[in-house]
């Protein structure tokens, strides 16, 4: 029956794997981990990952999980611990030979029966708890001392070995740790050769390392990683007819003007009134009136169209006004879509690729410089209130790349049929004589 205590079990949480789990959703709160593990059976931990478990629900643990009887406990009290000393000296990214923990990891995955991994804010208490719960003080011992140490199992034994922790002054802390490992391990050894049932606990008297709560108080929780704000963006203007139902939507990212080569005024960035505007089911005009004397004003047309059996609406004109002077744009000719959509494009102006071409003599008005980015209109059949409706694009299906690719494609493509062609048209000569004629003679005395 001694036998068959120690048989191996293998746990169905890998060791790191769940370090990780407890130790991402840990607070900010000054921590110090506790590990329990058996070769007698354990209760499974109740309480979720992360929780910090108090004094009192781990002494009801303790108290269901000894039950009556004589127990051996190994209580292994380091002088600090912190849930850091096993993320960084672990090996928690599959290097093995590089963590400091390797006979605590080999413990875990060869004979474990319960694991407890909490957080304490006062882990001195463990041993006064354990001695609570066993009726038995504490035997200071090393693996030297054990090697050579009977120990009765009709009686609990609380068995203290305590493990220094890293100064900074002779050793690194991995060093330290490694050698702590190593005491855990012996300890471990002996015990199996005396064939000695166990339940063994580390922890430590402090944390070696405390995060400030405040440093986390304002932090947001969750999935903020690369998580950015939204930019801001804002509303179309609209204009509502006589019953209060939109009937003009016009949005822009900017409304660049330009009076005479001077700096550029961006007027989407002040409120304009839309005093002057009207619209109705074949004409609708939009006004917009700006504090600093400039007004643009869209006039927008609707028509049927035969040829294409539809009704289509066109910006006829643009028209800027600035200081009692006027300069109109005409826009008939490429800004048009069926009257059920709206028009956009990523650029509207009348200086470069121009949409808005000037219909103005004065020479001095034809300084004047539209730029509209992110442009979007519509005019008619406003379904969706103020939501823009399907969209037709400024920017054509065959762009110039496009054809030049199809012209030179399908130019390679005749030469190379041509070639083919006339290939499979080649003929050999395949005799060199007629049979049916004479024969060819060649006099030998000439």
């Amino acid at each position: 029956m001694a036998g068959s205590r120690w048989t191996t079990q293998v746990t169905l949480m890998p060791f790191w794997a769940g370090l990780l789990v407890f130790f991402a959703t840990a607070t900010s709160t000054p921590q110090v981990p506790l590990l329990m593990w058996s070769t007698e059976s354990l209760s499974p931990v109740a309480s979720p990952a992360g929780h910090i478990t108090s004094i009192d629900q781990f002494s009801a643990y303790i108290s269901s999980a000894l039950g009556s009887g004589p127990h051996t406990v190994l209580l292994f009290l380091q002088n600090k611990l912190s849930r850091d000393d096993f993320t960084v000296y672990g090996g928690v990214f599959g290097n093995k030979q590089d963590s400091a923990f390797q006979n605590l990891e080999v413990c875990f995955y060869s004979h474990l029966i319960g694991l407890i991994l909490s957080f304490w804010t006062g882990s001195s208490a463990v041993l006064a708890l354990l001695q609570e719960k066993l009726g038995a003080s504490s035997v200071l011992t090393d693996a030297e001392t054990l090697s050579h140490l009977s120990i009765d199992t009709f009686i609990s034994n609380l068995l203290l070995i305590n493990l220094p922790y890293c100064t900074g002054l002779e050793k690194s802390c991995k060093e330290v740790l490694h050698h702590n490992d190593e005491i855990i391990g012996k300890v471990l050894s002996i015990m199996k050769a005396k064939n000695v049932p166990y339940t063994a606990v580390y922890t430590g008297l402090q944390p070696s390392r405390v995060i400030a709560e405040s440093t986390l108080s304002n932090s947001p929780m969750g999935r903020s990683l690369l998580q950015t704000a939204a930019p801001s963006v804002k509303p179309p203007i609209v204009f509502n007819n006589d019953s209060g139902t939109p009937c003009i939507l016009l949005w822009a990212q900017n409304l660049n003007v330009s009076f005479k080569d001077t700096e550029w005024t961006d007027l989407n960035s002040q409120t304009p009134s839309l005093t002057g505007s009207m619209c109705n089911g074949s004409f609708s005009l939009l006004v917009l009136n700006y504090e600093n004397g400039t007004s643009l004003s869209f006039s927008l047309s609707r028509r049927f169209y035969p040829v294409s059996a539809r009704d289509w609406f066109t910006l006829d004109s643009v028209q800027l006004q600035f200081n009692g002077s006027v300069a109109t744009y005409i826009g008939s000719r490429n800004i048009y879509a069926p009257a059920e959509y709206s028009f956009h494009c990523q650029s509207v102006s009348s200086f470069r690729d121009p949409l808005l071409v000037p219909n103005d003599t004065d020479i001095t008005l034809k300084d004047w410089k539209l730029n509209f980015v992110d442009f979007q209109i519509q005019g008619f059949t406003l379904t969706n209130g103020t939501n823009f409706s399907y969209a037709s694009d400024c920017a054509g299906f065959f762009t110039p790349g496009i054809w030049m690719g199809l012209l030179t494609s399908l130019l390679m493509l005749l030469i190379f049929v041509y070639g083919l062609h006339m290939i499979m048209h080649l003929n050999t000569m395949d005799r060199f004589d007629d049979p049916k004629g004479p024969s060819i003679s060649v006099p030998q005395s000439e």
